[in-house]
């Protein structure tokens, strides 16, 4: 019986260099064009342009008729929210985050961890006139977050030094930028099954996380609670915050089937 292919030797190279295409459009990228995409991709313009016409014709991609460049259509947002849809984490957790943000009128957020980045998935808003600007979607340092420290601190020591530099970008002055002093906190965050970002992002912002763990045990996200430092005292992230967050995680655990 002849030995099973490797799947990588199925690889169509056209379909392959359309997906790195699309995969340049992240973060703060929102617009390219046929010379700047040619230069990353290594590709001739003639066939970046071919590219970029096939996914237009379907709507993955569209031209901003104004600079000539290229953006993600909607049918690649499309395909995100049927994605988070899909999500048995996003299903159980809308519920949740509004309870949360009922009892505290603070921003709720449900987030998880990928490639050493936290991703927010959903959120639901305080109605406080003063508010942290809305995060979904977004790829943050899982290091300097509540949500990603949850993550992090179920790390082992090598899985750790693995993703992460001896020496971390500082982003405030209360940033964590070096390995030590981050795996001093993730000690912290492992014996009280809760993780604090001091500012360590933003200038006057203040997050509180919790796990999210299914049946299987395992940590499957985080919900997290993110507001100014002036409503985030440390009375109030002590006494009501901290438990209010907790007992959401454990709520929405028990309803992903963990015991």
């Amino acid at each position: 019986m002849p030995a099973k292919k490797d799947k990588s030797e199925y690889i169509i190279q056209a379909v392959s260099h359309a997906l790195d295409l699309l995969e340049q459009f992240h973060d703060d990228v929102d617009e390219l064009g046929v010379t700047e995409l040619s230069k990353r991709l290594k590709l001739h313009k003639n066939n970046v342009f071919r590219l970029l016409a096939t996914l237009e014709s379907r709507g993955y991609i569209e031209q901003n008729k104004a600079t000539e460049n290229y953006r993600l259509g909607l049918k690649s947002l499309e395909l995100g929210q049927t994605f988070i849809k899909q999500m048995g984490l996003l299903r159980q957790a809308k519920l949740t985050l509004e309870q949360l943000v009922h009892e505290c009128n603070e921003t709720a957020y449900v987030a998880i961890f990928k490639e050493n980045h936290v991703v927010y998935l959903d959120v639901v808003e305080t109605d406080m006139t003063v508010r942290v600007v809305s995060r979904v979607g977004s790829r943050l340092p899982a290091y300097c977050t509540a949500a990603g420290k949850v993550h992090l601190a179920n790390l082992s020591e090598e899985e750790l030094d693995t993703l992460l530099q001896k020496n971390l970008e500082g982003f405030t002055p209360n940033t964590h930028t070096t390995l030590a002093g981050l795996k001093s906190d993730l000690n912290m965050v492992r014996e009280q099954g809760f993780a604090f970002d001091n500012e360590e992002l933003d200038p006057g912002v203040r997050c509180i996380a919790a796990p999210i763990r299914d049946y299987t045990r395992r940590i499957v996200g985080a919900i997290s609670l993110s507001g100014p430092s002036m409503r985030f005292t440390n009375e109030r992230m002590e006494k009501e915050l901290t438990p209010l967050v907790v007992d959401a995680a454990a709520t929405l655990s028990t309803r992903l089937g963990y015991r």
